[in-house]
């Protein structure tokens, strides 16, 4: 496995691989049993010993758009902890609101929310203020459009 992540990192990424070569902790391919009946993409999981080697991996990754492992397209994502995913998943209401409005939200590592408003790009970590800024936004568009905007809060 560590032999394929060296192959992916030198034929996609070799500016990386030169300025200073990744250091891989453990890999290993999920599921560990293969059905040959069936087609099931053949996952494979990396951890590597420096955090910053990831995110620059990664950063890569989305800047290219194009990943091949011989020729064939792959993609690379990140494998999220539990508390990771569940601060996420926290997100979830507020998010779906926002992008049914047509606000283009995005969810950033770990589990920070980022909007547009005005142009700028704004992040937050509190979903508390999140709520004002989208009530604010809301109630400038139900004056521009006439609509009404509900949240359910808890």
């Amino acid at each position: 496995m560590k032999n394929v992540f060296q192959e992916i990192m030198t034929k996609n990424f070799p500016e990386i691989e030169k300025k200073k070569p990744t250091q891989i902790q453990d890999a290993r391919r999920v599921p560990s049993k293969m059905n040959p009946r069936r087609q099931m993409p053949k996952h494979i999981i990396i951890k590597l010993a420096n955090n910053n080697d990831k995110v620059r991996i990664l950063k890569a990754a989305r800047e290219r758009q194009k990943v091949t492992y011989k020729g064939t397209p792959i993609r690379l994502a990140t494998d999220f902890s539990t508390e990771t995913y569940k601060a996420r998943r926290e997100w979830d209401e507020i998010y779906k609101v926002m992008q049914r409005k047509g606000l283009n939200p995005r969810i950033l590592y770990p589990a920070r929310l980022s909007i547009k408003i005005e142009g700028k790009i704004r992040s937050f970590t509190d979903k508390k203020k999140t709520e004002g800024i989208y009530l604010h936004q809301t109630s400038n568009a139900r004056n521009a459009k006439g609509s009404t905007v509900k949240i359910n809060r808890k």
